[in-house]
């Protein structure tokens, strides 16, 4: 049995991708869902469509495959993270709709957290800034709002997990409530340190520890999957959150290396290794992964909307049919004609991390055409990215000698060129896009033995193109600032109640 099965649960799909031995995708399926808001600013999804979509593609890509029962060595798990479920502990049955990382609800609860002064003891403990990003405040937020939720979590009758511990409950028939490290990390209740959940953090927020999964390994074999699903009695052997899948899945495995992905977000994460780096530019310290023992650490910046500003080119302001439509409008146009756009359409991310931001478009003319909004959509991408890049530099105390880069956007060669003119540093893609699945395989077959060593993952990692910095270095600061300009108009926008 050589074969892993990864399923990559996603913002806005469901996949399962099988890998062979040698990390070649033989096989997937994809489902996208539904996405719920209710309200400004919230994002919602439904729990029980989740594990229905990635249950069904799990079955599918196995099928196409001609993998039987018995034919997988490995089961791996790849999530968005900060996404909150919250669910009934002897039905299964989720109690509320799950609260999406994008979602700004809880921006009030977050100022009111930092005006208490607590802000560095969460940063201390965490590695993460006072954000309705991540999970802790989004948990708080439903055992507020359900009625009889915290009495009921204290009674210990419901159960909290980001998407990995959601699958993994479903995965084992209800057996298993556990996440891993690079999950716990996001949720603003685990120390990063001491690799526990923390009992004044839980305190702060008003949650009981009875709700809170039992943390494991990131590759470790912790069950198998029940016998009445896809994969049955395969061995569940990794759970990751998607940019640490990422991470591994681009063979980022020594200190110093870096890797974007460019998805519904973008997310910047460079390995530290035993190293749990302080960020002094608004950046995260977060786990990468937990294997063999050793913990290893990384630091990260997220931008909320990247490829999403293409899907809202396209269901927003239908300026065209489908996503990959976007990069022949945007070629069309020599440049963005003095138009700039920044994404905040969720506020904005590191290292700005402003929810009250707004998008915002600047420096239009009566001749300004849907190409030249097309062209400074990918740059608003290429820019945000560039101002991670900037901060991790500054952090790391030495340039990044080249960035690798993945996810569905990264097949947009006019994206890569830009990205590598703004920063300057080649912009390398790998033949292998959806890296966050194959990071999912190889943190699992690395629990089982498929792979022997990172050093076997690192051997299979293979270069597609190159982009090398084709704009002069003046130009380079001088759009940037324009941007930076850009993006103080932008910052503030919606007022507090």
């Amino acid at each position: 049995m050589t074969h892993v099965l990864a399923l990559d649960q996603g913002t806005t799909s469901s996949r399962a991708i099988v890998f062979d031995g040698e990390g070649h995708a033989v096989a997937s399926a994809q489902r996208e869902f539904t996405q719920h808001f209710p309200r400004p600013g919230w994002v919602e999804h439904d729990p029980q469509e989740i594990w229905e979509s990635q249950r069904d593609v799990a079955g599918e890509a196995l099928a196409a495959a001609g993998l039987g029962a018995g034919a997988v060595a490995a089961v791996g798990i790849t999530n968005q993270r900060e996404t909150v479920v919250l669910w009934d502990r002897a039905t299964g049955a989720p109690v509320a709709n799950a609260i999406v990382w994008q979602d700004r609800r809880t921006a009030d609860a977050c100022e009111r957290l930092r005006a208490a002064g607590h802000e560095e003891l969460f940063r201390e403990r965490t590695g993460l800034l006072l954000d309705p990003y991540f999970s802790g405040t989004k948990l708080a937020w439903l055992l507020e709002h359900v009625p009889g939720a915290r009495a009921r979590a204290r009674a210990g009758e419901l159960c909290f997990g980001t998407v990995d511990t959601w699958l993994t409950y479903r995965l084992t028939g209800g057996r298993l409530h556990v996440t891993d490290p690079s999950n716990a990390a996001r949720t603003l209740l685990y120390d990063i340190r001491r690799r526990a959940w923390d009992d004044e953090l839980c305190a702060l927020l008003d949650v009981p520890r009875e709700l809170l999964p039992e943390v494991r390994a990131t590759a470790e074999v912790v069950g198998e999957v029940a016998a009445d699903l896809p994969a049955a009695g395969a061995p569940l052997a990794a759970r990751a959150g998607d940019q640490q899948a990422a991470t591994m899945g681009q063979a980022c495995i020594r200190p110093g290396m870096a890797k974007n992905t460019y998805g519904t977000g973008c997310f910047l994460v460079m390995n530290t290794g035993a190293e749990a780096r302080p960020s002094r530019h608004r950046l995260l310290t977060t786990v990468a992964w937990e294997r063999a023992g050793e913990t290893t650490y990384a630091l990260e910046g997220g931008v909320f909307v990247g490829g999403a500003v293409v899907q809202w080119l396209r269901d927003g302001l239908g300026i065209v049919r489908e996503s990959g439509e976007v990069e022949a409008l945007a070629r069309s146009v020599p440049d963005a004609g003095g138009v700039v756009l920044v994404p905040a359409l969720a506020g904005l991310g590191a290292p700005h991390w402003d929810p009250r931001a707004r998008g915002t478009i600047v420096g239009l003319t009566r001749g300004t055409t849907a190409a030249h909004l097309a062209r400074a959509a990918l740059e608003g991408i290429a820019f945000q990215v560039a101002d991670l890049v900037t901060a991790m530099q500054a952090d790391a105390g030495a340039p990044i000698a080249e960035l690798r880069v993945d996810g569905g956007a990264a097949a947009n060669d006019l994206l890569l060129q830009t990205q590598a003119d703004l920063l300057q540093v080649p912009v390398v893609r790998p033949t292998v896009l959806e890296t966050t699945a194959l990071g999912a395989a190889y943190l699992a077959g690395l629990a089982v033995g498929t792979w022997a060593s990172l050093d076997d993952v690192a051997a299979r990692w293979a270069e597609d193109r190159r982009f090398e910095p084709a704009l002069p270095a003046a130009e380079a600061d001088a759009r940037r600032a324009r941007w930076a300009d850009a993006v103080e108009r932008s910052r503030g926008w919606e007022a507090a109640p």
